[in-house]
């Protein structure tokens, strides 16, 4: 009875395997029965149509996050309780500690970008955010002031509001507290805001010819950092007080670093160079580009239509543009050294290139059919870095100048990098922006985008109706 149950079952396994054959056989692809060019590719990142609400969704991780881990409280730190009254804060008082400082340079382009997110969502929000941060440091600044007179303490963070010692204390910020103050109402930040000034015209390392410098790694060096801690500030001033000055002083700054920085060659800028070195090994690091970039974007964004330098910004910017995009990776990342393939795919720079490419296309400087796609594809490996609890991954940590490749391919990455946050939300308010404004579909599998709705969900169409 065994071997006939035994002999029932072989059978049965084998007509299986016989049926499974022969549907196999008959569902096999081919060029005759399939149209292969419509197969789904196996991306790495998402390659699809976003809508305005998915975005969204991402920024919003982003803003939970931070808006928890960002507290405005001034902290006793021998009892641990919170001062309130302002009056009475002691030597031992100090801003409470969230993941991130309230007053950095990156928590400036996070100030900007949440601006940015309030008026792309039409969420208030993002910009009660920065309302109440602002008001926060207006309000303590005073207080703290008396303390490093009366006792010669100072909280770090306070200090560089205070007493900024680098445009990375100074630029980024005044620039976020300038475009705030426009709509603002209450509290008056001007004391700030020409606090942070007077370093940047005043007190600044310079060249002989008045471009920002500094002292280290060597005598009378440029750091194409600088570009972004510096100018951007400058034109809103410009904008700010309607000042002819600081505008000139904004183009000016930008046409020396581009001087020297710039590779035309290659269209990407150095990170640094020195003066008094004969030849600059040219090492393209990502976020510095970007930081440049965004120069560009924001001093275009205020620089007077009528300037008679206008013309030349821009044509610095589309050079800029025209340089970078090349070096897009597959997976929609730029990498760390842009123009090496074997470094490593980093977030916070791809995310500065999606904003200011987008930002160019929303503001007529770029063309929506070439760099719409572009932007797109960056900002979904940007989405990928997001993770569920709203950190931004993937972003190279603070980073000094050096000539030799090593340094920037071993940099970290982290995700309490703050790099990564303002751009990650900069990049996402455009593209909300970018795809209210054009017509992105998918046309025989690529995206493509279009200035008029072609009002079909054809797989393959043509502009003049057909579909194939």
């Amino acid at each position: 009875m065994r071997t006939a149950y035994l002999s029932i079952g072989i059978i049965s396994i084998l007509g299986m395997m016989s049926c499974q054959e022969t549907t196999t056989q008959e569902t096999k692809i081919n060029d005759s029965n399939t149209p292969l060019h419509l197969l789904a590719p196996e991306y790495t990142t998402p390659y699809k149509e976003w809508t305005a609400e998915e975005i969204k969704q991402n920024i919003d991780r982003i803003f939970v996050y931070l808006d928890e881990e960002t507290p405005t409280r001034v902290l006793d730190t021998i009892t641990g309780k919170e001062i309130s009254d302002y009056a009475q804060l002691n030597e031992h008082a100090q801003l409470e500690k969230g993941d991130f400082r309230l007053a950095s340079y990156e928590w400036g382009v996070t100030y900007s970008a949440m601006l940015e997110a309030a008026e792309a969502t039409a969420d208030p929000k993002y910009r009660e955010y920065v309302a109440k941060r602002f008001d926060f440091l207006s309000e303590v600044a005073p207080h703290f002031r008396r303390l490093h007179e009366e006792h010669n303490v100072m909280d770090r963070q306070i200090r560089q509001v205070i007493l900024p010692g680098s445009l990375d204390d100074a630029g980024a910020m005044c620039a976020a507290m300038v475009k705030f103050s426009h709509t603002a109402s209450g509290i008056d930040y001007k004391e700030l805001i020409n606090n942070y000034m007077d370093f940047i015209e005043n007190k600044e390392h310079r060249l002989a010819d008045g471009t920002f410098a500094r002292m280290r790694p060597q005598a009378n060096s440029l750091w194409l950092d600088d570009m972004y801690m510096g100018i951007p500030a400058l034109a809103q001033m410009g904008s700010y007080t309607g000042e002819q000055r600081y505008f000139d002083e904004a183009v000016r700054q930008i046409k020396q670093f581009t001087q020297r920085m710039f590779v035309p060659e290659k269209g990407l800028y150095m990170h640094g160079w020195i003066e008094s070195a004969d030849s600059h090994p040219a090492f393209h690091w990502a976020r510095a580009n970007g930081w440049a970039l965004l120069t560009l974007t924001e001093v275009l964004d205020v620089l007077p239509l009528d300037h008679p330098e206008r013309t030349d910004i821009l044509e610095i910017y589309k050079k800029h543009v025209k340089g970078i995009v090349p070096y897009q990776s597959g997976t929609g990342f730029w990498h760390q050294l842009l123009d090496k393939n074997d470094s490593y795919l980093e977030t916070s720079a791809t995310a500065i290139y999606v904003y200011c490419i987008a930002r160019g296309i929303n503001k007529g400087w770029l063309d929506v059919i070439s760099y719409g796609p572009v932007a797109q594809l960056g900002w979904s490996a940007v989405s990928t870095q997001i993770n569920e609890k709203g950190q931004v991954e993937g972003t190279c940590v603070g980073t000094g100048m050096a000539f030799d490749p090593a340094y920037y391919y071993h940099r970290p990455v982290n995700a309490y990098a703050a790099h990564g946050y303002g751009p990650a939300l900069l990049a996402g308010a455009e593209m909300i922006t970018l795809i209210k404004k054009s017509y992105p579909k998918m046309n025989d599998s690529a995206i493509q985008y279009y200035k008029i709705d072609p009002k079909t969900d054809a797989a393959i169409f043509g502009v003049d109706g057909q579909t194939y």
